[in-house]
């Protein structure tokens, strides 16, 4: 069979560059504003100026999750690729477990 040893889908890259920033004193005070914020762009928390966390959307978090599981899934098929053992065939499997 002549699988690929590598497989990438370039639409899994995602880029943000217009990110806000807010110290952790102003997001506590101003919660609701940060959390509009958020939902337009992600926001860096700042604490004694360096960053602690990012606070974003649940949509950019679900595609951001996607994104990872979908690399992690073409990591572990390059890494299964590049097994040359004796791969045993999906039809001798099937038989075994009694599902042909």
């Amino acid at each position: 069979m002549g699988y690929p040893l590598k497989m990438y889908k370039t639409h899994l890259i995602l880029y943000i560059s217009n990110m806000s920033e807010m110290s952790i004193t102003n997001a506590r005070a101003e919660f609701p504003t940060a959390i509009a914020k958020a939902k337009k762009s992600p926001v860096r928390i700042l604490k004694h100026g360096k960053p602690v966390a990012v606070l974003i959307d649940n949509s950019l978090y679900e595609k951001m999750l996607g994104a990872m599981e979908e690399l992690d899934d073409i990591a572990t098929f390059d890494l299964v690729m590049k097994d040359k053992t004796k791969n045993i065939p999906w039809e001798s499997i099937k038989k075994e477990l009694g599902l042909s």
